[in-house]
């Protein structure tokens, strides 16, 4: 799936049958309850389903990420971009790519929009150049859908201190870091309002979860043999 803006010597067309989904958002606005509850559902209907992350979906990602997020020394901006490229290129090339062309669901906790956010903006490199980037790692790979929880900073940094866990490298950031990231989120859903669902973070889960399901459920119409039984995978 390609959209407008994507660079012709990057733009790809992925395997059809499979679904992508990303989960988008600042650091404790829900990303992970929410994928694990689309999962489920998806699970319960007879789809087989993939959930990933970005970084660490594969065995090299798990290397980056302790490097990207709990590294104690500094790392460049450009460095850190680059790491999360060479993530994403191991990621979608190893594991989403092939999911898709079996027809799977994939559901991915962060992808592409959050370098433009994290890196492009937070860091404050250019964020179109950062995209660029992502998408020649990615191969020009889109979402047939991406799920931005919207919270507040405030309230984000409320749930992850409820947490009790030690900060990484990004959620320790300053709160002009992360309204820089949240401001990015929202402008890309606006540049791209047909692949966004952008939600009120603050909502309870389960009224979250229905308004994912709705969409997912129009997506899953378009697909042929959606409705058919496979075991689930995750």
């Amino acid at each position: 799936m390609t959209s407008a803006g994507v660079p012709a010597a990057i733009a790809d067309e992925r395997p059809s049958g499979g679904l992508f989904i990303t989960f988008e958002g600042g650091d404790g606005v829900g990303k992970t309850t929410q994928a694990a509850l689309l999962d489920t559902w998806l699970s319960e209907r007879g789809r087989t389903v993939l959930r990933t992350r970005e970084p660490g979906g594969t065995e090299v990602g798990v290397l980056i990420r302790d490097i990207v997020l709990h590294h104690r020394g500094d790392i460049a901006p450009r460095a850190e971009a680059l790491l999360y490229a060479a993530d994403r290129a191991h990621h979608i090339e190893t594991v989403v790519r092939p999911a898709l062309g079996r027809g799977e669901v994939v559901i991915q906790d962060r992808y592409l929009d959050s370098s433009v956010a994290y890196q492009g903006e937070g860091r404050q490199l250019e964020p179109a150049q950062i995209r660029e980037l992502s998408l020649w790692a990615a191969g020009g790979l889109l979402p047939d859908l991406t799920v931005l929880l919207d919270l507040d900073h405030g309230a984000a940094r409320r749930r992850l201190d409820a947490d009790d866990k030690p900060f990484d490298r990004l959620e320790a950031e300053r709160e002009d870091f992360h309204d820089r990231v949240r401001d990015r989120f929202l402008a890309i859903a606006r540049e791209e309002p047909g692949r966004f669902l952008v939600l009120d973070a603050s909502r309870p889960p389960a009224n979250l979860a229905a308004a994912v399901r709705d969409r997912v459920e129009v997506l899953l119409a378009g697909i042929p043999g959606a409705q058919g039984s496979v075991g689930a995978r995750g």
